[in-house]
């Protein structure tokens, strides 16, 4: 099949047990940013939309099982008040000795860091609480390395499969909450009640698994490589942890819809690959791999596997 890799993650230095599998907020340094963990028990689910699906799109489908392994989720999408902390790397000294025990033990002095940016990327929509923009799918990924380097734990973004998997929290309806767009209100920031911005995180109701703005607000960096067709090459009877390699820049895919999205591009089987188009208005040359100056809606949230992959493959998750 080209195109897909299946992800079998295995454990090194797997310390924890089944009674670890709990909610956790993850503080930096002894600082807390609200970085709450939430665990999402593996399983199998239907991924995509069924041909029945009101404003559905040829690229969610055919409709396959899926199984993904269990992982932690970010209950918010990823805030300025973190991602700053990487842009700027003030941290970067206090970092804490190796232990043996760590899932990561790398050198935060070896993790390249974005350029700063030459505007100030919040674009006057706020910093305090709201979620971080126009960030390279790179910058995504370093940011989830700088973080590993400075808790010991693994970080890295969903792919496409655990994204949907964690959105849909056992539903199988155009939303987690139903198929009525005229309950969006409540539970997501788009196009119709934004007001023509982002807002803070975790102002909407949640799905049934505790996770925030899934739907709106921002849209989300997965791992994968967007391919129209991919669904289509699957021939497995259930898809053990898909994940679309990327082998080249664009385009990459983004879920959830955000704050100017149309109702239907909030769905959880929507889908949408980047663009160089993002980069559009950038000055610079050659233009930066950092951010993307006309992509405003674009952001992310982090995952934790519950198995820890080895060295190399949390490498090519932090690098490809």
């Amino acid at each position: 099949m080209k195109g897909i890799f299946f992800v079998f993650l295995f454990s090194f230095a797997f310390s924890f047990s089944q009674n670890d599998f709990n909610s956790y907020n993850q503080l930096i340094l002894g600082k807390n940013y609200n970085l709450e963990m939430v665990p999402i028990s593996g399983g199998e689910f239907s991924m995509g939309s069924p041909l029945s699906e009101k404003n559905r799109l040829a690229d969610e489908g055919p409709k396959r099982s899926v199984k993904v392994d269990s992982f932690w989720m970010a209950k918010y999408e990823t805030t300025w008040d973190l991602f700053n902390l990487f842009v700027y790397r003030s941290l970067d000294v206090s970092q804490p000795m190796f232990d043996e025990n760590n899932e990561v033990n790398i050198d935060v002095d070896g993790i390249s860091g974005a350029t700063t940016p030459y505007v100030e990327m919040s674009f006057g929509m706020g910093t305090d609480g709201y979620p971080a923009i126009s960030m390279t799918q790179l910058a995504a990924k370093k940011f989830c390395q700088w973080l590993s380097a400075m808790t010991g734990n693994f970080y890295r973004l969903p792919t496409e499969a655990e994204w949907e998997y964690a959105c849909r929290a056992e539903s199988t309806t155009a939303y987690y909450f139903g198929n009525n767009a005229n309950d969006l209100d409540q539970y997501a920031w788009f196009k119709k009640n934004s007001n023509n911005k982002y807002q803070k995180v975790g102002q909407k109701l949640p799905n049934k698994w505790g996770l925030y703005d899934m739907h709106g607000n921002v849209s989300e960096w997965t791992l994968d490589a967007y391919d129209s067709s991919f669904y289509k090459e699957s021939k497995a009877k259930v898809d053990n942890n898909p994940y679309n390699k990327p082998v080249k820049l664009y385009p990459r895919v983004v879920r959830g819809g955000s704050w100017k999205s149309s109702d239907y591009r909030l769905r959880s089987a929507s889908r949408q690959g980047s663009s160089k188009q993002w980069k559009k208005q950038d000055p610079q040359i050659p233009r930066s791999k950092w951010w993307h100056t006309d992509a405003q809606f674009v952001g992310f949230r982090i995952i934790r596997p519950y198995k820890n992959p080895s060295p190399q493959e949390q490498k090519e998750y932090w690098n490809n």
